[in-house]
């Protein structure tokens, strides 16, 4: 690491916001084109999976979030450990490249398997691109603006996964469910693989100069030794883990669910694109907000409270059976997902030495996105037994007790800055 810090000196690599916000903004650009790809699916897939390949069982609708689910867990997990091996630009680069074909796949495959396939290739898509976007901004504000970068990530992310399953809702209402809606996806995968090649740089240098200045010696320690204390060998980390696998278990069953749920009311393509689009932007826009206060206010209260938001959005979607009350339970979802997303990944940083943080991220990244299959896997199968509002209402007493088990578990200690860093 000696060699790093006198590199980064001969670079004038300095650490925070506003000294590489021209690296920072492009990260936020890119990642708005990253949560993109995601949006194009909220609205319009389990409808085609439903109305155009007319399949009966909502288990084998909700089939490619798994896919997606299973493999972005897995990108998660192996992308911190080459982003240190071979840089994070080289795997943002890679995200990019794997994730072309997934609109073409989605707007043309002739069968469901295709869908399943493209879902696969999304799932590496988002765990090597997403993953990097927030490695990266991570690295360059250095540990005093952790949950603002984050936020800013998060908030650019989620806000273009709002405007694309608003889109793509708008879109299918007029012209049909393929390929038209997909067109943007084409277009968000050209412009993140160009601007990636083109103008990112990497941020290796930035996190030597940040080991430089950290207090606590670096120690030497396996891939195996940091997945077992961010699944379960630190508190802190095992909170937030289970948080995070919490937190996606329920989106998932929304992303599978929730079109469903509301076409069966009778609502129409274009309504239903609303309130798939207003979940994740109030949740973008908010982290804005909530990302910062975590740094302010500490992380533990705000993930407690924003996992007992998420609960009462999931009850009053499973309870009510109108537009206004979905509308507020959608605010409420966005709401609670914002206090929580940006502020989790906050936490992990925090726990985690540099040297082993993007590798630490990637194991919490691993169990969080692990949810998205496990949600949709588990609310089908609940769906296809009891109803879809059972299957909705279940997974709001789950996360409950999430929420619960971080105010028992967690324990608020959070490293502010590089010479004064509590561990």
């Amino acid at each position: 690491m000696a060699a790093e810090s006198s590199a980064s000196a001969s670079l004038n690599i300095r650490l925070g916001l506003r000294e590489n916000w021209q690296q920072f903004s492009l990260l936020v650009l890119i990642n708005a084109f990253v949560g993109g790809m995601v949006g194009l699916e909220r609205t319009v897939v389990p409808l085609i999976g439903a109305e155009e390949f007319k399949i009966a069982s909502t288990t084998i609708v909700v089939s490619f979030i798994v896919s997606f689910g299973v493999v972005k867990a897995l990108a998660n997990l192996v992308s911190g450990h080459f982003a240190d091996l071979y840089g994070r630009k080289h795997m943002l680069v890679l995200g990019w490249l794997v994730g072309l074909p997934v609109p073409f796949m989605i707007a043309w495959g002739p069968s469901w398997g295709w869908i399943i396939a493209a879902n696969a290739l999304l799932g590496i898509n988002q765990g090597f691109a997403w993953s990097m976007t927030v490695i990266m901004k991570v690295d360059l504000v250095g540990p005093k603006s952790r949950g603002l970068a984050v936020g800013l990530n998060e908030f650019a992310g989620y806000l273009s996964v709002g405007v694309t399953a608003f889109l793509t809702g708008y879109i299918a209402q007029r012209y049909g469910l393929r390929p038209e809606p997909f067109y943007l996806g084409m277009g968000y995968a050209a412009l993140g693989l160009v601007l990636s090649i083109l103008l990112v740089r990497d941020t290796r240098h930035h996190v030597g100069l940040e080991v430089a200045h950290h207090t606590a010696g670096s120690e030497v320690i396996s891939f195996w030794e940091i997945f077992r204390r961010a699944s379960f060998g630190d508190r802190n980390l095992f909170a937030a883990s289970q948080a995070g696998l919490v937190n996606n278990l329920n989106d998932g069953m929304s992303w599978g669910i929730f079109p469903l749920f509301f076409a069966a009311f009778g609502l129409s393509v274009e309504r239903i694109g609303i309130l798939k689009a207003i979940y994740p932007a109030v949740w973008g826009v908010l982290q804005t907000v909530t990302g910062p206060l975590s740094d302010r206010w500490g992380r533990k209260g705000l993930i407690v409270a924003g996992m007992w938001v998420q609960a009462v959005g999931l009850f009053l979607t499973a309870a009510t059976r109108s537009y206004g009350w979905w509308f507020l339970a959608s605010v409420l979802l966005g709401l609670g997902t914002a206090m929580v997303y940006p502020t989790l990944i906050a936490s992990v940083s925090d726990a985690s030495h540099p040297s082993w943080r993007a590798r630490s991220l990637s194991v919490y990244r691993f169990w969080r996105d692990l949810g998205y299959a496990i949600g949709a896997l588990s609310a089908g199968i609940i769906a296809d037994l009891f109803g879809a509002a059972w299957a909705i209402a279940t997974i709001g007493v789950l996360t409950f007790f999430s929420g619960a088990v971080v105010a028992i578990a967690m324990d608020e200690r959070r490293q502010v800055n590089p010479k004064n860093e509590a561990r």
